[in-house]
């Protein structure tokens, strides 16, 4: 086989200048074929070219100022959140405040309850301490008046009648309150007097 291809290679010697060049028929043809494919692009592959270029490109553009309008509303979503933050924190604080000040007035109230629970309490006890002075000075007072009537009796030796035994009992407890009222003079006299 390969006596057969050197053969064939040498029987096909070729010119050097004939091969170099195309001939003129295929060149005509070659050129005619370039002008209608020329043709046809630029008549229908281009604009069908344009047009996807232009498609794609209003896409991109229309996504961009969706994107940028999306964005501004997210800017303005999250302003108004942020307004709403602060109005729930403005919020927030004054019913904060307002709690304090219930606190504030209940504590006062209760203070001021207190304060006159506490009082009530003091005055019923200076009234029973009252009370109780008087009974025990209406006690003391009948014991030193019979006390006086056996005294009386003693001295004078006989009974006396309820009239003079009244006024004799009120003397002496007037005798007495006011030296039990002045203090120390009472005694002063009444040791003066025993003297």
């Amino acid at each position: 086989m390969p006596v057969v291809l050197a053969a064939i290679l040498a029987q096909e010697e070729v010119s050097e200048a004939k091969d170099l060049y195309p001939a003129v028929g295929e060149l005509i043809v070659g050129l005619i074929a370039f002008f209608v494919l020329l043709f046809f692009t630029w008549k229908w592959v281009l604009p069908r070219f344009r047009q996807v270029l232009d498609e794609r490109r209003e896409k991109i553009q229309g996504e961009m100022e969706k994107a940028e309008k999306e964005r501004k509303e997210a800017e303005k979503l999250l302003e108004q959140y942020r307004q709403q933050l602060a109005q729930a924190r403005e919020e927030a604080n004054r019913i904060i405040e307002e709690a304090r000040s219930t606190a504030d007035a209940l504590r006062r109230d209760l203070q001021a309850k207190a304060e006159e629970q506490a009082q009530a309490t003091v005055a019923r006890a200076q009234d029973e301490i009252r009370a109780e002075r008087d009974r025990t000075f209406q006690e003391l007072r009948d014991q030193i008046a019979s006390i006086a009537v056996e005294l009386a009796e003693r001295v004078v030796d006989k009974e006396l009648d309820g009239a003079t035994h009244e006024r004799l009992i009120d003397e002496y407890l007037d005798e007495v309150g006011t030296s039990a009222g002045n203090g120390s003079k009472g005694k002063d006299r009444r040791g003066s007097d025993g003297a």
